[in-house]
């Protein structure tokens, strides 16, 4: 038996693989040349530990809270080697087929938190290999199951690290990393428990029309579910504290995280902050959804919680409308049959139905908001 030393080499002879390897080591020389004009890291420094790197840490990181522990407060596992000591800072980046753009938000990021994570939510290009590349923590889906669950990987593992706070921004380079200090300072100052990053309260951002009317429907339906006055309820630029990350106990799908999390947070009784913050819609990747459909999806799924936080609103004032205008073009029919002689069969059979199911909804918002009231006390 051939020994695996004595081997022939049989991608000495292979075209494709010979050019796979330039381009990695093209890749790399790329991201080593970009890091050192960053001022970070020299690149045999990165490439000895492109898992856990050790990057050039912002003044503000040197600032936060001195002489306080950075364990976790929930048990963390015990983390013995230099590269796994806590963290103050840790960025999450959900990412889904981003090669493009990765690399550079992994790298921009690095300047301003002690590590970053990237969960590569069942890519199918190079994400998790430009990732890791850049200074990342990859972690991985093998299928793609959402925004959501991503981030909640994302959260699990940076828990470890016992960190004072998290960061989480979009791997499409729409967010600046360069605005997480100012992002943070609420956090770390123990201000508040989380802080969204909103583009509406920094007047030089050139945002469509079309999104701002969505994304004031969504905010407006956010606000009577949460009762949370949020001027930006779908940013993806957030800051989370100890206690945030403590109570990230909710299930919650694809881009519904931002409206769940203000909604839960806020029943918890959380401190949540607003910081304004730049955007930049012109990106090489942008949104994986329609912006119609993900409004749309966004907003039923408010519906939804508002069903189920405020059902006498939800139900008992539709209700409410439509038993009085079924009662009133009912009296109306009744009252021209015997004035005039003349029956409005189709006004009458419209508002007998209208007034029946609207009496369906006021009964059920009374029952739904009885056990709603119960639910509440069972937790107390």
């Amino acid at each position: 038996m051939m020994h695996p030393d004595e081997r022939p080499d049989t991608t000495a002879g292979d075209p494709e693989i010979r050019l796979g390897e330039s381009a990695i080591s093209s890749l790399l020389a790329h991201y080593f040349q970009f890091e050192e004009t960053l001022g970070m890291n020299t690149a045999r420094g990165a490439a000895q530990s492109v898992q856990s790197p050790r990057p050039t840490r912002h003044p503000l990181l040197s600032r936060v809270i001195p002489g306080m522990s950075y364990a976790d407060d929930t048990g963390t596992e015990d983390l013995s080697s230099p590269e796994d000591l806590p963290k103050r800072i840790i960025a999450v980046i959900p990412a889904y087929n981003e090669e493009l753009t990765i690399g550079t938000v992994v790298l921009a990021t690095r300047q301003y938190v002690d590590h970053v994570i990237v969960v590569d939510d069942g890519s199918t290009d190079k994400t998790a290999h430009v990732a890791t590349l850049a200074g990342a923590e990859v972690l991985r889906h093998p299928l793609n199951l959402g925004k959501a669950q991503a981030l909640m990987k994302g959260f699990a593992r940076a828990r470890h690290y016992g960190p004072l706070a998290v960061v989480m921004l979009d791997a499409d380079g729409q967010h600046n990393p360069a605005e997480i200090p100012e992002l943070a300072k609420p956090v770390l100052s123990g201000k508040a428990d989380m802080v969204v990053g909103s583009r509406f309260l920094n007047g030089t951002n050139r945002i469509p029309k079309y999104r701002v009317l969505g994304q004031k429907t969504l905010d407006l339906a956010t606000k009577v579910g949460s009762g949370i006055p949020c001027t930006d309820s779908q940013s993806g630029f957030r800051v989370l504290g100890r206690r945030a990350l403590a109570n990230l106990d909710f299930y919650s799908e694809g881009y519904n995280i931002e409206s769940d999390m203000l909604a839960h947070f806020a029943g918890r009784g959380l401190t949540i902050a607003e910081v304004p913050i730049g955007i930049t819609y012109d990106v090489t990747n942008g949104h994986k959804k329609h912006a119609l459909t993900h409004g749309l999806d966004v907003l039923s799924h408010i519906i939804g919680i508002i069903g189920y936080r405020r059902p006498l609103i939800t139900f008992g004032i539709p209700g409410a409308v439509m038993t009085f205008l079924g009662a009133g073009m009912s009296v109306y029919t009744v009252t021209e049959l015997y004035t005039g002689g003349a029956f409005h069969s189709v006004m009458f059979v419209g508002g007998i139905t209208l007034l029946i199911l609207g009496l369906l909804l006021v009964t059920t918002s009374l029952i739904l908001n009885s056990l709603v009231q119960v639910v509440k006390m069972g937790k107390a």
